[in-house]
């Protein structure tokens, strides 16, 4: 993985009391913590409805001191935002090609040294849609790393790191499991977002 923010000391540690801050400030909240004893998982990043939802993320992730590295479409990923984007954490996903990218992520998150956090999106995009991809669970599963289940509900203001959930190969049952957490959760547009 490459060297991001969230591994870059003193400005981890400024960002982290700014976005405490900030977040503070607008009356959010940020709940859970992650268990030292997990070093390596994926996060669930849902519901995500808005463009909003990156910065608010990245904030949590300092308050909650976690190390992320997170997917965005390749087209926030150029020039001249590639490298920024890169350093916040981003990797860009290509989805005009077909590669083998669970595997991929699976690989990388088995292969990083110490503590990481993959955050993967279940919709795959901001716009309205009902169907979650399931390339979260496979990569958890395929790196056998828990699912973190973390959650922005803009409704409430609160947002953070909720159960653990450990994969158990019955895709159909789990994503049903999963999305039961997810049911009264809202997004910053709330109408784009379906945990059903």
């Amino acid at each position: 993985m490459h060297h991001t923010i969230f591994q870059t000391p003193g400005v981890n540690t400024a960002l982290r009391a700014l976005s405490l801050t900030f977040l503070r400030l607008n009356g959010w909240r940020v709940e859970g913590e992650l268990s030292p004893d997990m070093p390596k998982c994926v996060l669930i990043a849902a519901p995500h409805t808005s463009n909003w939802d990156l910065p608010y993320t990245l904030m949590c992730a300092f308050a909650l001191r976690l190390n992320i590295v997170w997917m965005g479409k390749a087209s926030i990923f150029r020039f001249p935002f590639g490298a920024l984007m890169r350093w916040l954490g981003g990797v860009a996903v290509d989805r005009s090609k077909t590669n083998n990218l669970v595997a991929a992520s699976a690989a990388a998150l088995v292969a990083a040294e110490g503590s990481l956090q993959l955050v993967v999106p279940p919709e795959g995009t901001r716009g309205k849609t009902r169907h979650w991809k399931t390339g979260f669970y496979f990569i958890a599963l395929e790196a056998r790393v828990p699912i973190v289940l973390a959650f922005m509900d803009y409704r409430r203001k609160v947002a953070g790191l909720g159960p653990v959930f450990v994969p158990s190969g019955d895709v159909e049952r789990d994503m049903a499991e999963i999305k039961r957490f997810y049911a009264g959760v809202q997004g910053r547009n709330a109408d784009q977002f379906a945990a059903e």
